[in-house]
């Protein structure tokens, strides 16, 4: 586990080591911010940078800013941020926790199948209505995510660098949602149309593109749509949705260890402001 320890508490915040470890985990958030990174690792960044924070957040002088008079209109914003930020990072639990739901549901449908019987197109209609409840659920989210004013800052003060924090979880927690969310379409009866375009003439590039979420909707778009089951398929759809499923709960683990970490920071701050 990374974690950041105190070596002395006479330094200035700004060229503090803790201060500087916090700052190197939030450039190495913004750098990660890839397709190619993994809900995992997201989740596991977020972990660690709130682990920095926490020990952040013991420096005398970190308390001292937050306690300052002066500061106390900027400490409440951090404090209401850090409330804020454990229920987007609930929110967030619980869309992966019913995505996963989604997977384990479809999975056991397709082995009793076995890609041999006929009502295989059901059972992924039912995987679609259960998508599509999710959906609604991300979109609110991400509603509420957008109402949440950014504040562009050049602070190098510990509220000024816990901002960024929040600014970089948020994004963060953003991006995991959008690999859960399917694309909004109105041109196809079951609202995959963006999805069935992976499987035109250039389906190799197309799919070079796509996210492993996406992958599997538009082949179990084909599958449904096949007159003929292909136990061959079933079978390569069934292992891809138990490395999804796998991910899913690594990043569960990881989103449970970052809201324990939320709630011991947004805890920290109430103890130095009633202080």
């Amino acid at each position: 586990m990374a974690t950041c320890h105190v070596r002395s508490i006479s330094w200035p915040s700004s060229s503090h080591p803790l201060s500087v470890s916090v700052e190197d985990q939030l450039d190495r958030l913004r750098s990660s911010q890839t397709p190619s990174t993994s809900v995992y690792q997201k989740a596991r960044g977020l972990r660690v940078l709130y682990e920095c924070v926490d020990d952040f957040l013991q420096l005398p002088l970190t308390q001292q800013t937050l306690s300052n008079e002066q500061q106390k209109e900027r400490a409440e914003e951090v404090l209401n941020g850090s409330l804020l930020l454990l229920d987007v990072c609930s929110n967030t639990k619980d869309v992966f926790s019913s995505m996963k739901e989604c997977f384990k549901r479809l999975e056991s449908s397709l082995r009793r199948r076995k890609g041999g019987e006929s009502g295989i197109a059901s059972e992924i209609e039912a995987y679609v209505v259960s998508r599509k409840q999710l959906n609604k659920t991300t979109r609110k989210c991400f509603r509420n995510l957008k109402s949440m004013e950014k504040h562009n800052t050049s602070a190098v003060d510990a509220v000024g660098m816990l901002r960024d924090v929040k600014e970089i979880a948020l994004e963060i927690f953003q991006s995991l949602l959008s690999l859960v969310s399917q694309p909004k379409t109105t041109s196809s009866s079951h609202g995959w149309s963006v999805v069935s375009k992976l499987f035109q003439s250039k389906r190799a590039s197309c799919e070079g593109k796509a996210t492993e979420w996406e992958k599997i909707d538009a082949e179990l778009l084909v599958l449904k749509s096949g007159k003929d089951i292909n136990p061959i398929q079933v079978k390569n759809i069934l292992k891809e949705l138990e490395l999804l499923e796998s991910s899913i709960h690594e990043a569960e683990e990881e989103l449970e260890a970052v809201y324990r970490k939320l709630l011991k920071t947004r805890v920290s701050i109430l103890n130095i402001l009633s202080h």
